[in-house]
């Protein structure tokens, strides 16, 4: 069985890990958004819009059909999700804003607010949408929205390897604040 450590990069127990045998597997970064620039986030939003829940079904879709492309490990990969867990989401107040094309959802990004703070849940944009702008419409579609309802520290994260990820997320605002390392044994 393999044995998995999730932790900061500067976590002064991760040489010792190394040391002992484990080896790294995956690196991870953790951004965040302190106050964003509203009107650029607003001519980025272009036409993205909250989802209701007659969306769910093409958002799991859109999840499904693009789970591959997550790059990352355990830490990055957020769970798959099907109708019923979505809606287990919107009970709990995750919020879904995404692009809609064709009548299908081509981009969605998932956001929760926990008093003034909200944490991007995922983002995905389906392959033939990508490179238009689309994570970044969702994503600052989602902010703006939270931003109205009194959220005032935005967070997101992911892979290291997904530079897109991390040059979009840069273009809102956000801020890398922290790396992880997964180690494994």
């Amino acid at each position: 069985m393999t044995e998995q450590v999730v932790l900061r990069d500067d976590d002064p127990r991760a040489p010792v890990l190394l040391s002992e045998g484990y080896r790294l597997a995956h690196r991870s970064w953790g951004a965040r958004l302190r106050r964003p620039d509203v009107a650029a986030l607003r001519a980025l939003a272009g036409d993205a819009a909250e989802l209701g829940s007659e969306h769910d079904p093409g958002i799991a879709a859109l999840e499904s059909a693009v789970r591959e492309d997550y790059p990352g490990g355990p830490a990055t990969a957020p769970d798959l999700h099907d109708i019923a867990s979505l809606a287990a989401l919107r009970r709990e107040g995750t919020r879904f804003f995404g692009v809609v094309k064709g009548g299908e959802v081509a981009a969605v990004s998932a956001i929760r607010r926990n008093g003034d703070r909200a944490e991007t849940d995922f983002t995905a944009v389906a392959r033939a949408h990508r490179r238009r702008g689309l994570a970044e419409s969702v994503k600052a579609a989602s902010v703006l929205a939270l931003l109205a309802d009194g959220a005032v520290v935005f967070g997101t994260g992911g892979a290291e390897e997904n530079a897109a990820s991390l040059a979009m997320n840069a273009r809102l605002g956000y801020v890398v604040t922290e790396r992880w390392l997964t180690l494994v044994r």
